[in-house]
């Protein structure tokens, strides 16, 4: 009760342009509170969304590399049976 009687008393002796000073100080520190605070809230999403775009491009490769693997071993198993034809056709 107290601080707000004194609040009341300062308010009270300022002349009218400090009153409008005081106010929009007051207005632009809100603001930029709440832009600091949406900022940041912003940053960690898009801080999260990498992440996310990490594990997926992880998960793309993982499974090209297992593909390209699938095609290798094939391919490996044709080469062998070319040369096991080939030896079998020279003997």
């Amino acid at each position: 009760m107290c601080g707000n009687l004194t609040a009341h008393i300062v308010l009270s002796r300022m002349s009218t342009a400090s009153k409008v000073t005081f106010g929009l100080c007051c207005t632009a520190s809100v603001g930029i509170i709440g832009y600091v605070h949406y900022k940041q809230a912003y940053d960690r999403e898009q801080l999260h969304l990498g992440v996310v775009r990490d594990i997926e491009r992880r998960e793309r490769r993982k499974a090209e590399n297992v593909y390209v693997l699938q095609q290798q071993t094939e391919l490996a198993k044709e080469l062998r049976r070319g040369i096991t034809t080939i030896r079998e056709n020279n003997t």
